[in-house]
């Protein structure tokens, strides 16, 4: 218990920090964007090159992991859909609330926090969950948000429009850019250069300040929530992600396992821990600019990320007892 409480305690306080910072102003909210930006642009994306260059690119694009982790975000998008639609709660909001059910912050805290849990190895089955919920996840819950406005070519412009946004994003790229390294065998920005000087000062500071941010972030949503929601509006959606979410993972994967699939009881670990992680914080700022009922959303990610602290760190737990790592 002792190890993985002294990496996640860390993780988790950082993000406490940031919240409780920009609650009382010692980080003014207008640098809040700023702050997110550096991390969004600068700092992950050079983290992500880094393994995406040392990483083996089976690792990066593992069908199976890719398979697991694709089938256990639609499920769950369709689940939430199925138990939260109601004529209390339309479309546009129900498809929000499905994408912070389905997508776990793997981004700003999963890569950074299971590799520091579990070891390098980690990288490669997290950056697959990532990239299907960057791709597929998002774009789908995005073009079914706004299905309930446009039919036909117009709910078929937003799934475009979401993809577009997928592509515009850094982070898929950088790993693409990491991996395409590895593959040529670049290995001069490996060598201790100026070059690796830079990715590895912007790399380094990646998981301190997305962590802050997060926590910056997620008080900025709740000061510009346009509703008051009420918890059984939000609460079971949070309680999906942390629980139905990594369970229906670690069945899919022992399922694949069971079937002869490549896939290892260490990537169904990984994948099960990522998909235990509370919701990805930016989604308050998709919902924000769609639309939606973003105080919603916002309290969503907050309950799951104030609650994952104890749920994550049980299941960590629960798999070193098993002696899955």
């Amino acid at each position: 218990m002792g190890p993985i409480l002294s990496v996640t305690l860390p993780f988790f306080a950082l993000v406490l920090m940031g919240y409780v910072a920009a609650h009382k102003r010692v980080l003014p909210e207008s640098a809040i964007p700023g702050l997110n930006a550096f991390v969004l642009y600068f700092a992950l994306p050079a983290m992500l090159f880094r393994f995406g260059m040392n990483t083996p690119i089976g690792q990066l694009l593992n069908p199976v992991v890719l398979v697991v982790s694709l089938l256990a975000s639609l499920a769950i998008v369709a689940f939430t859909l199925a138990v939260t639609l109601s004529p209390r709660l339309q479309l546009k909001d129900a498809a929000f609330g499905a994408l912070v059910a389905a997508f776990p912050n793997t981004g700003f805290m999963g890569v950074p926090l299971l590799t520091t849990l579990l070891g390098k190895d980690a990288a490669g089955p997290v950056i697959c969950a990532m990239l299907t919920d960057l791709f597929v996840t998002t774009s789908l819950c995005i073009a079914l948000a706004q299905a309930h406005e446009a039919k036909g070519a117009g709910a078929r412009a937003a799934l475009k429009k979401a993809l577009v946004g997928a592509l515009s994003n850094p982070l898929p790229w950088a790993i693409a850019l990491g991996a395409l390294c590895s593959v040529l065998d670049w290995r001069w920005l490996g060598t201790g250069g100026p070059a690796a000087r830079i990715v590895d000062m912007l790399a380094d500071a990646a998981s301190p300040v997305a962590l802050f941010t997060i926590g910056a972030v997620l008080w900025r949503a709740g000061q510009h929530a346009h509703t008051r929601t009420p918890p059984a509006l939000y609460l079971p959606v949070a309680a999906i992600k942390l629980f139905a979410h990594p369970l229906l993972v670690f069945a899919l994967g022992a399922a694949a396992r069971q079937l002869g699939a490549p896939i290892g009881s260490f990537e169904i670990m990984v994948l099960t821990l990522a998909a235990a992680l509370p919701s990805a914080s930016n989604v308050s700022l998709l919902a924000e600019r769609y639309g939606a009922d973003n105080g919603r959303v916002a309290r969503i990610i907050l309950s799951s990320t104030a609650a994952a602290f104890v749920t994550f760190s049980l299941l960590a737990i629960a798999f070193r007892v098993a002696g899955t790592h």
